[in-house]
């Protein structure tokens, strides 16, 4: 079942959630940019809208899940930072800052299978989208430090284990050369 949507509260007397918040940060800008609309016409239909428990809202669903690919944790993690981070929370819609964590990290596995590889395609095309201005570069800069290299230190204990085999097989073998003479 959907939730219902919220009314805008003001975070103070003077001043709303969002005239907090930096304009120029980047996930505000971000969260600017996507057609939010484009999510809850797509995935609204999975939903059963008069049974069950009410859902989390989809906005904070694909927004987790945008944050989490962003900056590379876990769902675990992504939903606790959530909770400390009041952009996180501006960018997944959220009208005032909350301090209890959005959702528990397995309903997002629930969401990616309920939006199945169709909607997971539907995020990434709104980020092409949104991106597309910078794929137009033709100079792209890719790097390769992160990858992990096919290099073993002196200092590495597979390497140590590996001489101590050895030796062992050299000591095996010169004593069955002592044994024969």
């Amino acid at each position: 079942m959907l939730s219902h949507k919220k009314n805008q509260n003001q975070h103070s007397l003077l001043s709303t959630f969002e005239e907090t918040l930096n304009r120029k940060n980047p996930l505000y800008i971000l969260a600017n940019k996507i057609k939010w609309e484009a999510f809850e016409t797509a995935f609204s239909p999975l939903y059963c809208h008069t049974k069950g428990r009410p859902a989390k809202p989809i906005r904070l669903m694909v927004g987790l899940l945008m944050l989490k690919h962003i900056r590379d944790v876990s769902d675990e993690s992504v939903v606790e930072q959530w909770s400390e981070n009041s952009y996180y929370q501006y960018f997944c819609g959220e009208e005032s800052f909350a301090t209890s964590t959005p959702c528990e990290a397995t309903e997002l596995v629930h969401f990616r299978k309920r939006i199945g590889e169709s909607g997971v395609e539907l995020i990434l095309k709104e980020s092409i989208r949104i991106n597309e201005k910078d794929s137009d570069d033709d100079n792209v800069n890719i790097d390769t430090t992160v990858q992990e290299k096919n290099i073993t230190y002196p200092t590495d204990a597979k390497l140590h284990s590996k001489i101590i085999k050895k030796c062992k097989r050299i000591a095996e073998q010169e004593q069955v050369i002592v044994r024969q003479t």
